[in-house]
């Protein structure tokens, strides 16, 4: 992978030069621009440009709309997902090494940590597993987080923006219940479970051994549904059970120790070298986990998608270069007369290759920004407007994010005009090439 990623920088950078190179030695003067305007337009009206220009430009257009668009999907993907997997995931974890996840001393590590620079909040946090019923036979497995009672701005995770319903201060009205709980709305609607209602989840670490049975019994804890959030991911808003710290503490078995603690970030794209400075800095046995190493698997996945779809989507802009070749061949085919009269009356052979030339590149401008006016206007039309929609049980999330990056808009636009630029080499040699008399004979 980043051989082929050398390799493509190196060709990329080589384009560039050589379309420089061609632009500033074959820079075309005011005649020249003239007579290739004459040429690209219809004879029956000097206004309007010829039928076989409006397929080229439509062509460079059409490659540069669909590679903006593909780019675009592929970064609202990325940041779409990276947006929502920090709904409920911190930016930083620290655990510890060992059997279980528990860590008992979290409190002086807690002040240790919270005074380092760089960390805009820190708190303690459980993970568990359990089972959900809301009275009756249907019974879902869900994972269980236990988190600080706090709305503020102390806040760890971007999850309290995300509440329909309630919110992290888990209060509760009904008597006799373990605590209250907050899930997602996807859930609530399979288990017919709503603020008010009580519903039963099931502690297997908290299983006692029942000598009659001869088996394990696992604890039934009752608590009282406070809250409703919908993230857009569809593992939080189906799977996850948010409850207090010292509720989840009670429901894991955990006594006063917690799973470890969640750090939020001033620069969470940094969060893979903070973590590795914070993990040396507090030795062992303690380790840190970033978000981004969490989900790599993942964005590896959508970094080498975008890369092979780029590339693919590039190839219409390689045919559009060579519709280019293709509508300045007939031109010169079709004006080969008027070529062999302004070589006769002494104009430069330069001269010559400079007009096809600039007709190359007022198709590949034209069509260039014609294509990337159109992509950005379209990929904002579809991410406002939600108008495709996807299947979030696969996909995430449920509609098709676009998001135009500038630095992939610029590249875009650098290809595109690269290859307008190379283009009319071709024909505009051969059209200087001509001889004279044989030009003039021409019918």
């Amino acid at each position: 992978m980043p051989i082929v990623m050398v390799v493509l920088q190196v060709l990329g950078v080589a384009a560039v030069l050589a379309a420089l190179v061609v632009i500033a030695t074959n820079w075309p003067s005011r005649l020249d621009l003239r007579i290739a305007m004459r040429y690209l337009k219809s004879r029956r009206s000097s206004r309007l440009l010829s039928l076989i220009a409006v397929i080229a430009v439509g062509g460079v257009a059409l490659g540069v709309t669909a590679l903006v668009l593909v780019l675009g999907v592929m970064n609202g993907l990325q940041n779409d997902l990276r947006e929502k997997i920090l709904v409920v995931n911190p930016h930083l974890r620290i655990l510890t090494y060992g059997e279980g996840l528990r860590l008992d001393d979290w409190d002086s590590l807690l002040t240790k940590v919270r005074r380092t620079p760089g960390v805009e909040a820190a708190a303690p946090f459980v993970l568990s597993q359990g089972l959900i019923s809301a009275g009756h036979d249907y019974t879902e497995g869900v994972a269980i987080v236990g988190v600080e009672s706090d709305t503020g701005t102390r806040a760890v995770t971007s999850l309290p923006r995300h509440f329909t319903k309630g919110d992290l201060a888990f209060r509760t009205t009904q008597p006799g219940v373990d605590g209250g709980i907050a899930i997602g709305n996807r859930l609530a609607s399979k288990l017919g479970a709503y603020p008010g209602d009580v519903v039963t989840l099931v502690a297997p670490a908290g299983s006692q051994f029942n000598r009659a049975l001869g088996a394990f019994v696992p604890k039934y804890r009752r608590y009282e549904v406070t809250g409703l959030f919908e993230t857009g991911m569809y593992d939080y808003d189906n799977s996850y059970v948010v409850m207090s710290r010292e509720a989840a503490q009670v429901f894991a078995g955990l006594g006063s120790a917690v799973t470890g603690l969640e750090l939020r970030l001033s620069r969470p794209e940094h969060a893979n070298a903070f973590g590795a400075h914070l993990e040396a800095e507090l030795g062992y046995p303690y380790r840190a986990l970033d978000w981004q190493m969490q989900n790599r698997s993942l964005f590896s996945a959508l970094k080498l998608e975008k890369l092979a779809m780029g590339f693919v989507v590039f190839l219409i802009c390689v045919v559009a270069a060579f519709n280019v070749v293709g509508t300045l061949t007939m031109v010169v085919r079709h004006k080969t007369r008027e070529i062999g009269i302004l070589l006769a009356m002494g104009m430069p052979r330069g001269a010559i290759r400079r007009v096809f030339l600039a007709q190359g590149l007022f198709i590949g401008l034209v069509g260039t920004a014609l294509g990337a006016v159109i992509g950005l206007v379209v990929g904002a039309a579809v991410n406002r407007g939600h108008l495709i929609p996807i299947d979030p049980s696969v996909y995430f999330i449920d509609h098709l994010p676009v998001l135009a990056e500038p630095v992939d808009a610029v590249l875009v636009i650098l290809a595109s005009l690269v290859s307008a630029s190379l283009a009319p080499l071709y024909p505009s040699v051969q059209a200087a090439r001509l001889d004279p008399v044989t030009a003039i004979r021409s019918e």
